[in-house]
């Protein structure tokens, strides 16, 4: 039974329960205290967030410290620019076009020495190109009279910014000289029009000239004598690693389906081909800056940056390949158990030999030394091509039924035909999808093998290491047996 009392200062129910015992329910809070819980929430949410910010930005400064550096580099480098501004005698030698220096450092200042040597020498070039241009088209518009200058300066600014414009869209161009160009139409509108009220132009445009040119020159320096970061180096090293990526995911991609493994790490092994799916963005601005770096390490001026676009043009084309395995993995129709055991030595044997010559191409790539196993593990891997295809064309015949509901008058009449029902054709179907495809992973694969080697002549890899190939050599021909057997039997 509820009752309700009501005291002088307060309203309060109690409900009576069976045993005899009654529960006083407080009143509901105020208004003040629901605001105020609500700023409390909302002040942790914030917290939170701002926490899980800095626990993002921490893991990525210890997963990548060289982007730490880079940023305590552009630190430095713009304390060194503002020096102009602080101290008195640098101020009085450039003035207010100081600033024209800090900006300079912001906007030239890249992650990797090549992409900081690429807009710096942009910059100098169309500063110095413009300005000049626009002195002389000043110079001439001033000695034309004061109704036909506006209309020269006018017509100059349109014809050379449409131009100047147009030019950015032909592809050789934009490549090399895009953020030159953008700097070309800035300063040549800028010194053309201003030089309509300003009297001392040349001035003005030396100054800025020079300042420009001390914030470019700081920026080279430290990003080149400060722990540089080179683009070549970063592109040779995704390379590689993309490499040891395609290794891993194929391996991955078989031992899953054949052994019906679904650990954390395979799955992760796995998911590797899709970061080779998405490198081409980098890959193209990587070698497009490495072009403009000097000679390092064991990168020459004129290193073949473009034969590395073709090894990862190559690299994509058999992540696609993979992709289409990992699919196959998905797939909701399994074949079934006894096709997948007669088949699986050989899907396993030929994922193994193609991700050994990967892994081969890898160290090829990252050591920059030619190795004497590649012709070999080819070999190895042509051979388990075909294995896998006798193993195909000696597939049990499991989609043959004969009908059974027949009697024995009628089997006499007409001869028993074979048929095939569609149950069994789907079952087989991602099997067979899988071998094709892993046969299509093993020929881009060689594709691939042809241009690292391509790379290795014309980059100068270091010959082959006699001592390995020697071990090499003995243990092959202590297996040569063996495997000339196993060559017998499969071709037979």
């Amino acid at each position: 039974m509820v009752m309700g009392n009501r005291a002088p200062n307060k309203l309060e129910w109690r409900i009576n329960v069976r045993n005899g015992t009654s529960e006083i329910l407080q009143p509901e809070s105020g208004l003040v205290h629901r605001i105020w819980s609500w700023l409390k929430g909302l002040l942790g949410e914030f917290m939170l967030k701002i926490w899980n910010f800095l626990e993002k930005a921490r893991n990525i400064a210890v997963a990548e410290p060289k982007k730490v550096i880079h940023c305590l580099k552009v630190g430095v480098t713009l304390t060194i620019v503002s020096l102009f501004y602080y101290m008195r005698p640098l101020y009085e030698g450039v003035g207010g076009n100081a600033m024209w220096a800090i900006m300079t450092v912001v906007v030239v200042f890249e992650y990797t020495v090549g992409a900081t040597l690429y807009k710096c020498i942009n910059r100098a070039i169309a500063t110095f190109l413009a300005g000049s241009l626009g002195v002389g088209v000043h110079w001439a518009a001033s000695h034309s009279g004061d109704k036909l200058e506006p209309i020269i300066l006018g017509i100059s600014v349109f014809l050379l910014a449409s131009a100047a414009t147009f030019s950015r869209f032909i592809p050789s161009v934009k490549a090399r000289f895009d953020y030159g160009v953008l700097i070309f139409i800035l300063t040549f509108s800028l010194v053309s029009v201003s030089g309509y009220r300003v009297d001392k132009l040349i001035d003005v445009a030396s100054q800025r000239l020079s300042t420009i040119a001390i914030g470019a020159s700081l920026c080279v320096l430290i990003c080149m004598l400060f722990y540089p970061i080179w683009a070549g180096k970063e592109l040779h090293n995704l390379i590689h690693r993309n490499l040891e990526k395609l290794a891993d995911a194929l391996d991955g991609c078989i031992a899953e389906y054949f052994t019906d493994s679904s650990a954390g790490d395979s799955c992760k092994k796995i998911g590797g081909y899709k970061c080779v799916l998405n490198s081409k963005a980098a890959e193209d601005s990587m070698a497009g800056f490495a072009r403009w770096e000097p000679a390092h390490g064991r990168f020459n001026f004129r290193h073949p940056w473009k034969q590395y676009l073709k090894v990862g043009a190559s690299l994509r084309s058999c992540a696609y390949c993979i992709e289409t395995l990992d699919g196959c993995l998905n797939s909701e129709i399994k074949a079934p158990e006894p096709l997948r055991r007669h088949l699986s030595d050989a899907c396993i044997t030929l994922s193994s030999s193609a991700s050994f010559l990967l892994k081969e191409l890898a160290t090829t790539v990252k050591t920059m030394r030619k190795s004497s196993e590649i012709d070999f593990s080819i070999g190895e891997m042509q051979f388990a091509v075909l294995k896998l295809e006798n193993a195909m064309k000696s597939l049990p015949n499991h989609l043959v039924a004969t009908p059974s509901s027949t009697s024995d008058r009628d089997a006499k009449a007409e001869p028993i035909r074979k048929t095939t029902t569609p149950s069994s054709v789907m079952e087989i179907l991602p099997l067979a999808t899988l071998v094709s495809m892993l046969k299509e992973t093993a020929a881009r694969i060689k594709e691939i093998a042809d241009e690292v080697n391509e790379l290795a002549k014309l980059a100068d890899f270091k010959p082959p290491n006699t001592k390995k190939a020697s071990q090499s050599q003995s243990s092959n021909q202590v297996d040569e047996p063996s495997n000339n057997e196993e060559r017998t039997k499969g071709l037979g």
